[in-house]
């Protein structure tokens, strides 16, 4: 999964049990803010995972002749690709934004707390030790089965052949022959007949098999896998445009995921809607003068709810809601809870730095 890394200049100290004052935290200012511990808090990323069907088309070696032999009409006679859309997931996670960085000071009479970060400088919990989240776990591709090699069941004869339009008469009878032989299996007829029903069945699988490899070589064959294509999404901070739609990509029958300005492909569009309203900040003075006492606090996401969907021209992929950190506020927890009184241990979302608990 791509990440976004950013340069954290970050200075920590080893502090005396002693201490006894409130911890302070401020926005991070690079070259001012140089005695503490930097933070980010994240933005919400999607991970955009297409699941597609490709299925390749061989034409046969003796495709030329399945009319003449089979009696097989409208047999492919180049090799082509096509590929299906099945399914359309998104995987949130959370990557820095560089507009809410923040610093915890450490000075001599500060009280600092143990904070854990992520490798690229995500806030994850304060007072206690919390690993980041494992990667999801994408679907998982399922390759081609193995293609059918005519040759390797062709006789002594047919490969003897002086041309190919005589080593494809050749194979056309030894299938007639094998068909035979089949009939007169499932029938009782054999000469040598199988002892038992396991017995039959093997030898009715191995000729199956003779069969459908020489068939092959006039009707061709197609591979079908299954292919996981992914890349990322970062829906606008901006609530008025992420209500609109946007082009995400663009899926070509022929080709697969494509890029979004080659018009071979069908466009995918996108919208995220974001779900209700947010409060209206409060202007009495009152309200202003709490707001600046909490100012020195733990500054947190407060993510909003948005309905995504991902739709073509004819079908909707995908309608879901998820919480998105960029369509929030950002929210201020009181250091009145992390004085020397109090441990206050607070854990964090990781994709979207809301609080997920506190003790």
């Amino acid at each position: 999964m791509k990440r976004l890394f950013l340069i954290i200049v970050c200075l920590s100290f080893l502090l005396s049990p002693s201490a006894v004052a409130q911890t302070e935290i401020e926005r991070f200012r690079p070259g001012v803010t140089v005695e503490g511990v930097n933070y980010f808090l994240p933005k919400t990323v999607f991970e955009v995972v297409l699941t597609a069907e490709k299925a390749v088309t061989k034409p046969g070696e003796f495709a030329a002749y399945a009319d003449r032999y089979l009696r097989l009409k409208d047999v492919p006679t180049v090799e082509s690709t096509t590929w299906t859309l099945k399914a359309v997931s998104l995987m949130p996670y959370g990557v820095p934004d560089s507009t809410k960085a923040y610093s915890i000071k450490l000075r001599a009479k500060t009280s600092a707390p143990l904070v854990s970060l992520t490798d690229d400088g995500l806030l994850l919990a304060v007072n206690t030790d919390v690993s980041p989240d494992p990667d999801p776990e994408l679907p998982q591709r399922v390759p081609a089965p193995k293609a059918l090699n005519g040759r390797d069941f062709m006789t002594h004869d047919i490969l003897a052949a002086g041309s190919t339009s005589k080593m494809a008469q050749l194979t056309a009878e030894e299938i007639y022959d094998i068909r035979d032989s089949r009939n007169a299996l499932v029938r009782g007829d054999a000469d040598n007949m199988p002892k038992d029903g396991a017995q039959l069945k093997l030898m009715l699988d191995n000729i199956d098999k003779q069969s459908a490899a020489l068939e092959s070589l006039f009707k061709g064959q197609m591979l079908t896998s299954t292919e996981v294509l992914s890349f990322d999404y970062e829906p606008s901070a901006n609530p008025e445009e992420g209500a609109e739609r946007h082009l995400l990509c663009r899926f070509s029958r022929k080709m697969g995921l494509v890029a979004t300005d080659d018009l071979s492909g069908e466009p995918i569009w996108i919208t995220v809607k974001p779900q209700g309203s947010l409060p209206a900040a409060m202007a009495d003075a009152e309200a202003a003068k709490r707001k600046a006492k909490l100012e020195q606090g733990l500054y947190v996401n407060q993510p909003r709810r948005a309905q995504v969907t991902i739709f073509t021209a004819t079908q909707t992929l995908l309608t879901a809601e998820f919480p998105i950190a960029q369509l929030g506020t950002v929210e201020v927890l009181s250091d009145a809870l992390f004085n020397k009184k109090l441990e206050t241990k607070v854990t964090l979302h990781q994709h979207t730095g809301s609080v997920k608990q506190v003790e």
